[in-house]
């Protein structure tokens, strides 16, 4: 089964440019096939430097806020591959 996340974090203070109420957030959109590997473990070079932003800019006392898919667009073939195996 694909599963869609799209979550809100938090920037922390100091690392932002610009804001309208003294932060600044980040979104992370993500589409995943089942038995994906967590990113904390992927040796893959783009998961390690996911990693090391989120370290130097995610604002870790800020509960992330996951928003409700409402309707996936997500084309069945596209679905299908997702969720192959």
């Amino acid at each position: 089964m694909t599963r869609i996340e799209l979550t809100r974090f938090r920037i922390k203070k100091g690392k932002e440019e610009k804001s309208q109420d003294g932060y600044i957030y980040f979104y992370w959109y993500s589409i995943q096939g089942e038995g994906g590997q967590p990113v904390e473990e992927s040796e893959n070079y783009i998961d390690k430097k996911h990693n090391e932003y989120w370290d130097e800019y995610i604002d870790e006392t800020y509960r992330p806020v996951d928003m409700k898919l409402k309707e996936s667009l997500i084309a069945p073939n596209i679905n299908n591959i997702i969720n192959k195996k």
